[in-house]
């Protein structure tokens, strides 16, 4: 069976890359799971620019220790952006308020922010881009979003990161409320990994 190393630490968002990659002839592991580490320098202006920034550097290690040759590498930069805050925390969102911030602390924050804000201004999204690395160095990215509001409180105990304080209209629920299944069918990674899994079947 082939494999894929996907570039992430977060075991929350590796399990939602098993759930909807499944079925296809890949070993998906996590950079740990494979020795790979390296500390990526996310200097791009875009969420893709990240992807293919992380996704690159990974392959590169991965190859280098000979233990992957053949390894494709999976890279996402995924954020939530409020239009009302002029597109933040974006493609900062990992880091806003700092990377050991629980978020619990940054979604209290971006409620606070938007406070008295009415519903027609509270537009956001989580925006996910994936790039994937074929063994032959060709390199693919994919983009999706999931549209919705800016809550008015956090509810939910599914998801991670964001998702308690993103109000999805037509479920009628926060996306922290959704369970996984149901989620992955119109969340902006689910979207974006099929894409790639659609990349994988023709490759």
């Amino acid at each position: 069976m082939k494999t894929i190393i996907f570039a992430t630490g977060n075991m929350g968002k590796l399990r939602e890359v098993k759930q909807i990659m499944e079925g296809l002839p890949y070993e998906i592991i996590s950079m740990k799971e494979a020795g790979v580490e390296v500390d990526v320098d996310e200097t791009g202006t875009t969420f893709e620019e990240n992807a293919i920034l992380k996704a690159k550097a990974i392959a590169e290690k991965a190859r280098a220790c000979g233990k992957y040759p053949d390894a494709l590498v999976m890279a996402d930069d995924s954020g939530f952006e409020v239009d009302y805050l002029g597109g933040k925390p974006g493609i900062y969102s990992a880091r806003f308020m700092g990377t050991d911030t629980p978020y619990s602390i940054k979604n209290q924050k971006i409620l606070d922010e938007m406070k008295g804000v009415p519903d027609e201004k509270r537009d956001a999204r989580f925006v996910a881009a994936i790039a994937c690395v074929f063994p032959d160095g060709r390199c693919e990215v994919v983009r999706d979003t999931f549209e919705g509001k800016v809550a008015y409180e956090a509810k939910g105990e599914y998801g991670f990161g964001y998702d308690p304080i993103m109000y999805v209209p037509e479920k009628g629920c926060n996306s922290g409320e959704l369970l996984p299944e149901e989620k992955n069918k119109i969340s902006h990674r689910g979207k974006a990994l099929n894409k790639a899994r659609k990349l994988l079947e023709e490759a």
